[in-house]
């Protein structure tokens, strides 16, 4: 703990990253707070179901001491996988290959998730309703400013907070780059009673569909909510020339008919039912030899430092990964300053978020291409002969 010794640390950012990181360096004594910008830890947490891998995600919690709680609320069912086309014939759906999955990369909703994470950290670690405005150098660390007009002094500022993080600019001018794929998010609540037939055809897990160089996602979640994502190429300027109110249903219906022509009146169901709020997420990354000049009180984990599409399952794995290892250098004996720790730290945290970033254009190619359904029938059964299954 010496390098952290009488210092004040503040991670910008409650998510799964900044609350993993925070309860890993409270474990070893560390004066952390958490700064988020929702109001409380009752606003509603959207976002797809998440897997959890082997030597990332899993192996933040067993650092966190919390695996134990993490399969206590994990959703087996969430790993069941319908395949279709765009007219839902099915193509591959098989239980035992959810047995598999489940047992191997283990799925858990946000929600009881960041709940677990919550709970272990000390009262009043997380600051609510802290939207990050700006920061100014003071002494030897940052002068944080918030929305709320609140302001606080920090030693060190990690930047846990998101694709679109307003820390990264103080580290990095290095801009994303746009994949070619733009998203729509839709969050349903009460799913089941607002769309029947797409929640009883999930049958408690995730379908996918791919035609015609588009793929739709959706999976339902233990609150009775589905989150789905209907994902397309197109150009990056798309979104602002579209012209499309996203809080108007009928708006986005229209467009989804003219854009996804061959797909069956059944997806309709998605955007004709008044439970539905809509989210148009272009798709990022970052390039993957960026650099910056390491800095002694300032460094970032998780999307802030390496978005990407989530089309490998890859984005929340790799920044756990980067709490664990962040933490292990912070408190660990091996450096002898902050600025080494650090230094040592965005070293590897950039090489491995370009990895993540190429397996997930990689993937990206195999989902949009005009043989998609194939390409991904063929990785599942692959996965299925694997497990003798």
């Amino acid at each position: 703990m010496t390098l952290l010794e009488n210092k004040k640390i503040a991670i910008i950012g409650g998510g799964p990253a900044g609350l993993m990181l925070a309860r890993l360096l409270q474990i070893e004594n560390g004066d952390v707070s958490v700064y988020e910008r929702d109001a409380d830890r009752e606003v509603r947490v959207q976002g797809a179901t998440l897997d959890l891998h082997e030597g990332t995600g899993l192996k933040a919690l067993k650092r966190a001491g919390l695996l134990d709680e993490f399969y206590k609320h994990h959703r087996p069912v969430a790993s069941k996988m319908r395949l279709t086309d765009g007219k839902l014939n099915i193509a591959f759906d098989d239980h035992n290959f959810a047995t598999i999955t489940a047992e191997t990369r283990p799925e858990i909703d946000r929600a009881p998730l960041r709940d677990i994470l919550l709970n272990s950290l000390k009262p009043g670690t997380v600051v609510w309703n802290s939207h990050f405005v700006s920061m100014e150098k003071e002494k030897s660390g940052w002068r944080v400013h918030f929305k709320n007009g609140t302001n606080i002094y920090a030693d060190l500022v990690i930047a846990a907070d998101g694709a679109n993080s307003k820390v990264r600019p103080y580290l990095s001018d290095i801009k994303p780059v746009y994949s070619g794929i733009t998203l729509i998010e839709g969050n349903i609540y009460n799913a089941e009673k607002y769309t029947p037939n797409l929640f009883a055809f999930a049958k408690g897990g995730k379908v996918m569909a791919f035609d015609d160089e588009q793929f739709i996602g959706y999976g339902t979640k233990g609150d009775g909510s589905i989150m789905f994502v209907v994902n397309f190429k197109t150009p990056e300027e798309w979104l602002s020339k579209s012209g499309i109110d996203f809080a108007n249903r009928e708006q986005v219906l229209e467009w989804f008919k003219t854009a996804f022509p061959a797909w069956s009146d059944e997806w309709h169901e998605f955007f004709t039912n008044e439970g539905v709020h809509f989210i148009p997420r272009p798709q990022y990354y970052f390039p993957f030899d960026q650099t910056w000049e390491t800095q002694e009180c300032l460094t970032m984990i998780g999307d802030a430092a390496h978005r990407m599409p989530p089309y490998a399952g890859e984005g929340a794995n790799v920044a756990l990964r980067d709490a664990f290892e962040l933490a292990e250098n912070l408190t660990g004996n091996q450096f002898q300053d902050l600025k080494t720790a650090i230094a040592h730290f965005e070293k590897e945290m950039v090489v491995r978020g370009a990895q993540a970033t190429k397996d997930t254009l990689e993937n990206s190619e195999r989902m949009f291409s005009k043989t998609g359904l194939e390409q991904m029938l063929a990785f599942f059964n692959q996965v299925k002969e694997a497990h003798n299954v």
